[in-house]
């Protein structure tokens, strides 16, 4: 079947196709609400009020803010795949986002719920339209949080790697302080590498702020926004090395229950500032050095 472009005429004020049967896309809209709903509840519940997903309030808003505002020009270009292609796009994902719901598995389930509207929306606009939406689809995808075993899996090294240089860098200064396996001992106090170095689990969360502050400024210079996303990773943890380093501080000068309650969270969120702090400092140093470097001698 040949796809066929959806005229201005049928747009109402540019926004939905009307080329659709006015039944079919109340067909659409509601499905797509029947599905979304139940894992959006069950993704928010499970993870949106831990330090891995605390971010997904804020991706979730800025998304559809973004995706807003590019639709007008992902409809100049809309145009309806073919149907088949559709169907048996769907015959895929929805007996998977089925057995996912069953399953349990909030990872599994929030990415395939999000596959499904996905197609559901290439069904609407066609694939020109979703490579004009490519950015704020694929931030919206930090919403949901990824697989344990990847983040336990790339994180745990760094964990360990920035608890032996936190270390390190102390003993310089004096602090009886040391650090064997999973552990670092300073004075009387023991503290667990994983509750130190919490902060590297929200390494997704930094990642989607700051690309999309990359985004929103540098958007139509894909090589030096491609420039600034390699120095995410490099700015995260020399921000979690910071708070690794008030958590040890908090822990020998105030005790360990100091270091765990109000201060513990509020150094989660000196770490978030230091972070993007940073990625503005090198944005604004950055910038116009290369520029001078580019001038005309």
């Amino acid at each position: 079947m040949a796809s066929s472009a959806i005229p201005p005429q049928d747009r109402v004020k540019g926004f939905l196709p009307l080329a659709l049967d006015r039944r079919a896309l109340i067909a659409l809209v509601v499905g797509g609400l029947i599905i979304a709903l139940p894992t959006m509840i069950f993704v928010a519940r499970e993870t949106w009020d831990s330090e891995e997903g605390a971010h997904a309030p804020i991706v979730l808003a800025t998304g559809l803010w973004l995706l807003v505002r590019q639709w007008p020009s992902a409809l100049m270009v809309a145009k309806r795949p073919p149907l088949l292609r559709v169907v048996l796009l769907l015959a895929v994902l929805l007996p998977l986002y089925c057995l996912s719901r069953i399953t349990q598995i909030v990872e599994i389930e929030g990415y395939l719920m999000y596959a499904v509207l996905i197609a559901a929306l290439y069904s609407l606009v066609g694939g020109r339209a979703l490579r004009r939406l490519w950015f704020p689809l694929l931030y919206l995808a930090f919403i949901f949080p990824p697989p344990e075993t990847i983040v336990w899996t790339i994180t745990f090294p760094l964990k360990m790697a920035l608890s032996s240089v936190a270390v390190k860098f102390l003993a310089l200064f004096g602090y009886p302080i040391g650090g064997k396996g999973v552990s670092i001992y300073i004075g009387q106090y023991e503290l667990l590498v994983a509750a130190a170095c919490s902060g590297l689990n929200s390494i997704i969360s930094l990642s989607a702020l700051t690309l999309f502050y990359i985004y929103l400024r540098h958007q139509a210079e894909w090589r030096y926004a491609l420039l600034l996303s390699l120095l995410i990773v490099p700015v995260a943890l020399l921000a979690n090395f910071v708070r690794v380093l008030i958590l040890i501080l908090l822990t020998y000068h105030a005790g360990e229950a100091s270091a765990q309650g109000f201060l513990h969270n509020f150094a989660g969120l000196l770490m978030f500032m230091i972070a993007l702090t940073t990625m503005m400092g090198i944005d604004a140093v950055l910038k116009p050095s290369l520029q001078r470097l580019k001038a005309p001698l």
